[in-house]
């Protein structure tokens, strides 16, 4: 069984935001779309969720914050939830991964995230608040030896770190992980914002020059993205772009719904009015005929934002 919305889209992935804090204040980051809240769902309450997901169809889970890592109990979060799905992912800003990437393989993760928009110290401290690129960097090396792929999330901003692209793709050959090159993303209310302004840097110009250069190039089912394979000094680079601002294709191809930290569940990242409470009627010994039926309701709210 797999549920299918109003627009013919199916859901197969499942984005469980574990915590909206976390140890790093990049000065954009839109936190899953979510408020900032100290109400988090328990490891059994995230269980729960999931096997009901992964009877509907669900078999795809990330997991993400806020920063997920930082929750004492996530190793044990991993472990409950592995029996569910065929693939489970965590995006992450890797400053604990020297430390937490061997107890997350053994406990069932099986790829990661990370976060790096820059590889100049100064700037990374500018972006997130803290020096500790060379932490993230460490956290890094143990995470390709035990994780693949490992993808490097790279949100490209005008006059910060649009210079880095190329090092950026450098790198990412030297250390055989995919470099995904992200566009600030924002809702339509914001497009006229300072920060709209200051920092969107469009990524089609980039893509453009990626297809000249590429030796092979994929599209991935999701989203229909495309993946550029670039030759460099390094050997060939794997290379993601991530063009969401009014891109309808995106948003068409779409097959995620979202569980916020809070137990809510949402139907897209850009949207405000979108929240269902699935945690509440779990603390209220809901059946798991009723929790069906509140994904049910979810995944026919969804439509797409870029239309």
């Amino acid at each position: 069984m797999v549920l299918v919305d109003r627009f013919g889209r199916p859901v197969t992935n499942l984005r469980i935001s574990l915590t909206s804090e976390c140890n790093l204040k990049c000065f954009y980051c839109h936190r899953e779309g979510q408020d900032f809240s100290f109400r988090e769902m328990t490891p059994e309450e995230i269980e729960r969720i999931v096997r009901i997901a992964s009877k509907l169809g669900i078999k795809k889970v990330k997991l993400t914050g806020g920063e997920p890592t930082i929750r004492k109990d996530i190793v044990e979060i991993v472990r409950r939830i592995r029996p569910y799905v065929e693939d489970l992912s965590m995006t992450t800003n890797g400053t604990t991964m020297k430390t937490l990437a061997e107890p997350l393989k053994e406990a069932g993760l099986d790829r990661v995230n990370i976060s790096l928009d820059t590889l100049d110290r100064k700037k990374y401290k500018e972006i997130t608040g803290f020096d500790v690129l060379p932490q993230v960097l460490e956290g890094i090396e143990k995470a390709i030896k035990l994780f693949h792929p490992v993808k490097l999330n790279m949100v490209v901003m005008r006059g910060l770190n649009d210079d880095e692209i190329w090092d950026m793709i450098n790198y990412a050959a030297q250390k055989k992980a995919i470099l995904q090159l992200i566009e600030i993303e924002v809702p339509r209310e914001m497009e006229n914002s300072w920060f709209f302004k200051k920092y969107f840097y469009p990524l089609k110009p980039l893509e453009e020059k990626f297809e000249e250069l590429a030796v092979e190039i994929r599209e991935r089912k999701m989203h229909r993205r495309r993946k550029y394979f670039i030759p460099t000094e390094y050997g060939i680079a794997e290379v993601e772009v991530v063009r969401s601002m009014h891109n309808t294709v995106f948003c068409a191809n779409c097959n995620r719904i979202r569980l916020t930290s809070t137990g809510h569940l949402k139907t897209c990242l850009l949207r405000k009015n979108d929240l269902i409470d699935i945690v509440t009627p779990i603390r209220n010994n809901a059946s798991d005929e009723e929790l069906i039926e509140i994904f049910k309701k979810a995944v026919l709210m969804r439509e797409p934002y870029w239309k």
